[in-house]
């Protein structure tokens, strides 16, 4: 299995301010509702705590990865990378969502990642590296731009070259 994620970047690769996104789009959040629908999702304590509720998504297995010695309802709690890529083996198909230090943890095992590029630069404190800079990554699909409240914004797949073929 590959573990892919799917991520929301600002314009300099930005990702969210103070554990949270400034600026969210509708239909960034259809986007991902449908690239993770089905599939197992890993995600830190944190972000999921930033979810409706507070809870793990439905429709999904919640991987979350946490360093306390706690029980979520409804959802698989590790406390390792390496936890974690054992749960997630046992998955069909398994993409990290965040937080920045989970993107970052699992990062050298991401074979595909979703983007949606925000054409926007709001203040950051944590970022997503930028695939574009990167030479073993490549941007293997990239549709139009679109618009929604005035912000263009268009959605990317990469894929790490030795994984692209």
């Amino acid at each position: 299995m590959e573990l892919e994620a799917i991520v929301a970047v600002y314009a300099d690769w930005g990702i969210g301010a103070g554990g949270t996104q400034p600026v969210v789009l509708r239909a960034d959040r259809a986007h991902f509702r449908e690239v993770t629908r089905d599939a197992a999702v890993i995600v830190g304590r944190r972000t999921m705590e930033d979810f409706p509720g507070g809870r793990p998504l439905k429709g999904r297995h919640n991987i979350v990865v946490t360093r306390q010695a706690l029980e979520i309802e409804g959802a698989e709690v590790v406390h390792s990378t390496e936890e974690a890529l054992a749960a997630a083996a046992r998955q069909e198909r398994c993409l990290v969502i965040g937080g920045a230090s989970v993107y970052r943890q699992f990062f050298p095992h991401l074979a595909k990642v979703y983007i949606t590029k925000i054409d926007l630069a709001p203040h950051s404190d944590s970022f997503f590296p930028d695939l574009d800079t990167l030479p073993d990554w490549v941007c293997t699909e990239q549709g139009g731009w679109l618009e929604e409240n005035g912000l263009r914004y268009c959605f990317c797949t990469y894929e790490r070259a030795s994984a692209a073929g």
